[in-house]
Order: structure tokens, then C-alpha cells, then sequence
């Protein structure tokens, strides 16, 4: 490598996003979330969020899902049936 070229790096990319789990008062923060994920999902980056099915959450980790996807979500929300399901079954 010469000092011209760029450094390649493997660094695996993580993007860790904070939104909500209603889908706003606009829907231009649904499509946003939508543009996200995909987003996300094109660079093969993680996504790590808040676990939600529904909402904003649930637009965004559903078009992220191409990519690798991990929701945080609190058990008493589990089972209010808003977690994702991927996370319903899990013990984590």
C-alpha cells in the first residue's frame, strides 16, 4: 500500500438508533425510518435497536433485516406483544 491509496479496514459497522415504537405525527418519520433500514441493510452493517415490531422500530429493523439485526427490549414489553418476534422466544 502506498501512501495514495486509501487503508482498507474489516471493522465490522454498527449503528445503534433510538426511535420510537408509534409512527409519529408525520409520516415523513416512517418513511425516514424505512430509509434507514434499507439503508443499513445495503451496507450489510448491524443494526442494533430498541426490539419493537411495531412503529418506527418495527418499519426500520424489517428493511434491516437483510443485514444482521439485534433488538434490546425489556421482558415486562415481550409480553405486551410489541417485541419483535424474532425476540419473543429469545433468552437473551
Amino acid at each position: 500500500m502506498n501512501a495514495t491509496q486509501p487503508r482498507q479496514t474489516s471493522a465490522e459497522r454498527i449503528v445503534c438508533v433510538f426511535c420510537a415504537s408509534s409512527n409519529g405525527t408525520d409520516p415523513i418519520f416512517l418513511e425516514a425510518a424505512k430509509g434507514l433500514g434499507q439503508a443499513i441493510a445495503e451496507r450489510r452493517w448491524r443494526l442494533i435497536y430498541g426490539g419493537a415490531e411495531v412503529g418506527l422500530m418495527g418499519a426500520m429493523a424489517a428493511l434491516a433485516a437483510g443485514g444482521r439485526v439485534t433488538g434490546v427490549i425489556p421482558r415486562a414489553l415481550v409480553g405486551r406483544e410489541i417485541a419483535h418476534r424474532a425476540w419473543r422466544n429469545s433468552s437473551k
